[in-house]
C-alpha cells in the first residue's frame, strides 16, 4: 500500500532523521576542518555508525543516535560541533585504552576534564560556549593543584582526594559530551574468557572484528604526533595559544621506556662455566645409548657464551634536585634489573661516577658483595652546575691508563641539561633523564636518550 501524501512510514521516519543526523555530523565535522586545519586527518578518521545510545566512540567508529543528534542541534546548533571536538579528542589522546585496573568512573572525569580544558583553549566561536562557566569553577580550584592538566595528572589528584561516586558524578554534569562504555567493552568481555571457548570467540569476534587494538592505538599514536609537530611547525601561533594541548600531546607522545629491557642493550658477551642445553645433540645421545646402553657418547658443553656485564659506568649528575632518595633508588633499581638478568660475571668492573660540573667521586666496584656495601653506604656529593665533559675526560683517561679493557656501556643519570663533549666516545652512552614535567630534551646523535619518570624508578 502506497502512504498519502505526508505520511511516512516509522522505517522512513527513521531512514529520514538518519539522513539529517549524518548531514549535522558532516557539517560539525567539516566546520571544525575549516577551523583546525591541524587536527584534519584525525578529525575524519571515523566512520559514522547509527546505534542505540547517545553519543560514543572506541577509536574506530563514532556512534550516534540520530534522534539525540536531531534534538540537539535543535537546542543549539553548535552544541553537536563541541561534541564532536571533545570525541576525537578522546581519541587523540588514546583515553579509551585503559587498564582494566582504574576506576572509571573517576577516569571518565579526568579525560573529559582534560578534554574541555584544551577545547577552552583552542578559543572557537563556532562551539557551544554554556558549559564554560561552571566548567571554570572547577578548573580553577584544580590549576591550584595540577601543573599539567592530562588525564593522567587529573586523574592522580583526583584519587588521592578519594573523591566519592557522588561527587564524580555532580561533576561529571558539567564536562560530560559523551557516554564512555565502549571504552570498557574489550574489559568486559575480558572478565568472561573464563567461561570458557563460547567467551573467547564473542572477545575476538566483537572486540577484534575490524582492526587489532594495538593497530588501533598506534593509529591514534601517529596522528597525535602528526599534530604535534604541526603545532610545533606550520601552526606554532595555534600551539603557544594552547598550552594545555601541547602539554596533553607532550604527554601522550612522550618516549614510553622499558628500563630493563633498555639495560640489556650494554649486554656484552663472554663465556661462564654453565652447561649449554642449546648445544646438546640428542641423536648422537640416543644413538650411544642403543650401541652402548649405559654409555653416554656425547657429553654437554660445559661452558655457555651469553650477553652479561662485565665492564660499564653509571655517572651520577649531582647538581639540582636529581640529588637525594631518587639517586639512591635508581642505583638500587639498576642494581636489581642486573642481579635479577643474572648479568654479573664472577668479577665485574664497574665505576659510579658521581658529577657536578666536576668529578666528585670515582667509586670502583668488582663484585656483588661491593655492590651490596656501596648501597648501605652511599653519600651525595657535588651539588653545583651541570657539565658531562668532566666524566667523559675522566673515563677516557681511565681507558687509556687500561682500567677498562672492554668498555661497552656508560648511563648518565640526570635531571636537566648539561654541555655535551663534542666527539663521539668509542663506547656506548646512554642519557637516563629524570622528568616528571614532559620536557623534550635533546642529545647528540650518537648518544642514546632515555626518559624515566619518579614513578618508574620508584616503582619495584
Amino acid at each position: 500500500m502506497i502512504p498519502k501524501e505526508g505520511i511516512f512510514t516509522e522505517k522512513e521516519k527513521l531512514e529520514k532523521a538518519d539522513r539529517l543526523a549524518r548531514q549535522i555530523l558532516e557539517y560539525a565535522r567539516n566546520t571544525l576542518f575549516m577551523n583546525l586545519r591541524f587536527m584534519k586527518n584525525a578529525l575524519g578518521r571515523c566512520d559514522l555508525v547509527p546505534y542505540h545510545g547517545t553519543v560514543a566512540t572506541d577509536a574506530v567508529n563514532f556512534y550516534y543516535h540520530p534522534h539525540y543528534i536531531l534534538k540537539q542541534f535543535q537546542q543549539n546548533q553548535n552544541r553537536i560541533t563541541r561534541t564532536y571536538l571533545h570525541m576525537m579528542m578522546h581519541c587523540i589522546f588514546q583515553h579509551q585504552f585503559v587498564s582494566p585496573y582504574i576506576r572509571r568512573n573517576v577516569w571518565n572525569l579526568a579525560c573529559d576534564i582534560a578534554v574541555e580544558k584544551m577545547i577552552q583553549e583552542l578559543h572557537l566561536d563556532m562551539i557551544d560556549k554554556s558549559p564554560e562557566q561552571n566548567q571554570n569553577r572547577i578548573f580553577s580550584q584544580l590549576e591550584g593543584n595540577i601543573k599539567y592538566m592530562t588525564a593522567e595528572k587529573i586523574y592522580e589528584y583526583l584519587m588521592s582526594r578519594n573523591l566519592s561516586d557522588e561527587a564524580c558524578a555532580r561533576m561529571q554534569e558539567d564536562f560530560q559530551e559523551d557516554n564512555h562504555d565502549v571504552w570498557y567493552q574489550a574489559a568486559s568481555i575480558m572478565d568472561e574468557l573464563q567461561s570458557g571457548q563460547a567467551a573467547v570467540q564473542k572477545f575476538q569476534n566483537e572486540y577484534f572484528s575490524s582492526e587489532d587494538a594495538k593497530e588501533i592505538q598506534a593509529t591514534w599514536q601517529k596522528l597525535s604526533k602528526q599534530i604535534q609537530t604541526d603545532l610545533e611547525t606550520f601552526s606554532k601561533q595555534q600551539g603557544s595559544l594552547a598550552g594545555s594541548l601541547m602539554q596533553n600531546l607532550q604527554a601522550v607522545n612522550r618516549e614510553r621506556c622499558n628500563y630493563e629491557n633498555f639495560l640489556k642493550k650494554f649486554a656484552v658477551r663472554g663465556e661462564i662455566m654453565k652447561i649449554d642445553m642449546d648445544s646438546f645433540d640428542y641423536n648422537f645421545y640416543c644413538y650411544g645409548r642403543s650401541v652402548y646402553e649405559e654409555a653416554v657418547l656425547v657429553e654437554p658443553l660445559e661452558y655457555k657464551d651469553v650477553k652479561r656485564i662485565r665492564e660499564f659506568v653509571i655517572a651520577i649528575d649531582t647538581s639540582g634536585s636529581v640529588a637525594g632518595a631518587t639517586v639512591q633508588k635508581f642505583i638500587q633499581k639498576t642494581y636489581n634489573i642486573l642481579k635479577s638478568q643474572e648479568s654479573f660475571f664472577s668479577k665485574v668492573n664497574i665505576h659510579i661516577i658521581q658529577c657536578d660540573a666536576a668529578i666528585q667521586e670515582d667509586y670502583k666496584i668488582t663484585n656483588q658483595e661491593e655492590f651490596d656495601e656501596y648501597l648501605q653506604h652511599m653519600k651525595l656529593k657535588g651539588f653545583g652546575g651541570t657539565d658531562f665533559r668532566p666524566v667523559f675526560e675522566h673515563v677516557n683517561q681511565l681507558i687509556k691508563e687500561k682500567e677498562f679493557t672492554n668498555l661497552k656501556g656508560l648511563l648518565y643519570f640526570t635531571d636537566g641539561y648539561g654541555t655535551f663533549p663534542e666527539h663521539q666516545p668509542d663506547y656506548q652512552t646512554a642519557f637516563v633523564f629524570l622528568d616528571d614535567d614532559y620536557n623534550n630534551y635533546q642529545v647528540p646523535v650518537w648518544a642514546i636518550r632515555v626518559i624515566l619518570t619518579t614513578d618508574d624508578i620508584m616503582e619495584q
